[in-house]
């Protein structure tokens, strides 16, 4: 949803304001040369970045998506000690959900939520593009492809912009979701999916997804386990 331009429009912010280029280090952890870049490496990486600032200037560290590092945190919070420095790192909810940032960071952070445009902000860029924007259409369009901020790059293409959220929807699924909980069976995971999205606005219940994948001709053994079973009866588990 455009979390590194946020960071792209910081850095720029800063020079700006005169602060100098070998004050600033920014570091995208997506990077394939940097897939297998452990904490000794991070380390290492912070303290270049904070020597090269200059013995009486201020760092300033940029970290995109800083969840793809083991043990991130504790160098974070090692370089936040040791150095008087701003560090800003980017994460995806994969394996950096907010009620985690606190046990990671001990509390002492400021934390923005980035979401993707909103109808007005939709508008906005489609006025960039299009003279004339006829918001009775533009609505359709909205709710049909939502407001990631890419599309913008694309001129909101119909063909384009549904391949690149097909590619973001299975990016999520199996990056964020599957990974982070172990799911072994993906496939039925998605048609559980489906049903959700196809029953936005009704209440639904987890009888009812049994009896729809009965309909899909899936075993439903084990979920009917879990749905039967007294801890979810009792919500002591999710």
């Amino acid at each position: 949803t455009g979390k590194s331009y946020m960071l792209y429009q910081q850095i720029k912010k800063l020079i700006v304001d005169g602060v100098s280029l070998n004050q600033i280090a920014y570091v995208n952890f997506e990077d394939e040369r940097l897939l297998e870049v452990t904490a000794d490496d991070l380390n290492m990486i912070l303290e270049v970045s904070i020597e090269l600032s200059g013995t009486n200037n201020k760092p300033y560290l940029f970290l995109d998506e800083i969840q793809e590092v083991e043990q991130w945190e504790k160098c974070i919070n090692s370089a936040r000690v040791d150095f008087d420095c701003d560090i800003y790192i980017t994460g995806s909810n994969a394996k950096l959900l907010s009620g985690e940032l606190a046990s990671y960071l001990g509390g002492r952070y400021v934390e923005f939520v980035v979401f993707p445009f909103s109808f007005e902000e939709y508008l906005e860029s489609i006025k960039q593009e299009k003279e004339e924007v006829s918001v009775t259409e533009e609505f359709k369009n909205y709710l049909e492809m939502g407001g990631m901020p890419f599309l913008v790059n694309l001129r909101y293409d119909k063909d384009a912009s549904m391949q690149c959220l097909r590619d973001v929807y299975n990016s999520v699924l199996l990056k964020d979701v599957v990974q982070r909980n172990n799911i072994r069976d993906v496939e039925l995971l998605e048609r559980m999916i489906l049903y959700l999205l196809d029953n936005v606005g009704h209440s639904f219940s987890a009888r009812s997804i049994s009896n729809y994948l009965k309909q899909e001709n899936r075993k439903v053994s084990s979920f009917e386990s879990f749905v039967n079973s007294e801890e979810c009866k009792t919500g002591s588990t999710s």
